[in-house]
């Protein structure tokens, strides 16, 4: 068999044209029951829709189509540009809140290791002063026979810190040393003031470095107003050390 095409230029049909072309042949397949071959030349007429009970069906162009394929593409990639905007607040966001976190770990590891230093940190009982008589000074003011400590040259109602960080485990009168405060220190020592003319603190109290435990004063065994301090292994008397040396291996400068 031989198929007739028409004479004269021929175009390709659009995507849309052969689709409705293959609707319709389909539609007049089913309604005839008829199968063959057909011949269409350049002259014949097209069947009135009354003839053939088909619905007559509209053929977009090329161009339409086209501009409906870049309408479709052009959502398409708007779509994804939203949602890789979106992907890319939500990546700012996330980093965001992932640097506050971190800089506010920093803050606070800044703030402890400040504070640990800080409560590390060893200062002079009586600021601005001096020492009046040092250590192991010889004589009989002392009932053992030398100085068990160092004194800090001061007028009565001088403000007393405590040297660092520890636990007041004696605060009160003590015989020769009058009202005096003793501390055990972080570091296993212990500290004592004595002559004070009043104490601010009580046992138990935890203190800090440059922390105001008293007033200096004249109370117990003296000649006249000072602070008499101590530095020791124990709380129990007789087991002093060099208060300079101990101070001065703890940073502070005599």
């Amino acid at each position: 068999m031989a198929f007739t095409r028409a004479t004269g230029k021929h175009r390709r049909p659009g995507r849309m044209q052969r689709t409705t072309a293959r609707a319709a042949g389909v539609a007049a397949l089913t309604t005839t029951g008829v199968i063959g071959t057909l011949a269409v030349s350049a002259s014949a007429a097209e069947p009135a829709a009354e003839q053939t009970g088909l619905m007559p069906v509209i053929t977009l162009g090329d161009s339409v189509a086209e501009q409906i394929d870049a309408q479709a593409v052009a959502q398409q990639q708007a779509a994804e540009e939203a949602a890789a905007e979106r992907r890319a607040e939500a990546a700012a966001k996330k980093l965001a809140e992932q640097r506050a976190e971190e800089a506010r770990e920093a803050k606070e590891r800044a703030a402890r290791e400040a504070e640990r230093k800080r409560l590390n940190t060893y200062v002079p009982p009586i600021g601005g002063s001096y020492i009046s008589t040092g250590y192991q000074a010889g004589g009989s003011l002392w009932s053992s026979g030398s100085h068990t400590g160092i004194d800090f040259h001061a007028a009565s109602g001088t403000p007393v810190h405590a040297v660092g960080s520890g636990t007041v485990v004696e605060a009160g009168w003590d015989g020769a040393y009058g009202n005096q405060v003793v501390i055990r220190m972080n570091d296993g020592s212990y500290t004592q003031y004595s002559h004070l003319s009043s104490i601010a603190v009580s046992v138990g109290r935890t203190v800090t470095p440059g922390e105001q435990i008293a007033l200096s004063g004249a109370t117990g065994n003296v000649t006249g107003p000072h602070l008499h301090f101590e530095a020791r292994t124990s709380a129990e008397y007789g087991s002093d050390v060099d208060p300079v040396a101990y101070l001065r291996s703890h940073g502070v400068s005599l």
